[in-house]
């Protein structure tokens, strides 16, 4: 069992419990926060291995948590899975501007996100 942890900040309960349970089976610790705010403390707090980040967040936006976090020299080696509804490709060039290593949409395939996952993470 491995014991890297990934944290996912989504606004959308049941989007983060449909993360959380197949991520768990893989052995992953999962922490969640709902805000970005939260995720961005969570972030600097917890220093997890991942990061699943959404963009329309409450407090603070997907964005500005990434850019926070990427130009900080503690937390800018954590990698950054933006995942969204934001499909417009002005939408993907500025996450990946701000710092994303990927930028994926939803809906998404479960088992093409875990695998993304492990390549980041083994």
């Amino acid at each position: 069992m491995n014991n890297k942890k990934i944290l996912v900040v989504d606004d959308e309960v049941d989007l983060v419990e449909t993360l959380k349970f197949p991520l768990e089976m893989e052995g992953y610790q999962v922490l969640t926060s709902y805000n970005g705010e939260d995720g961005l403390n969570k972030a600097r707090t917890e220093n997890p291995d991942l990061i699943i980040l959404d963009l329309m967040l409450p407090k603070l936006d997907g964005y500005k948590v990434c850019r926070l976090l990427k130009f900080d020299e503690r937390y800018k080696h954590i990698p950054i899975l933006m995942l969204t509804a934001k499909t417009q490709e002005k939408d993907k060039i500025l996450g990946l501007e701000t710092g994303a290593n990927e930028y994926l949409t939803k809906p998404f395939e479960i088992d093409e996100l875990i695998n993304k996952i492990k390549s980041y993470l083994e």
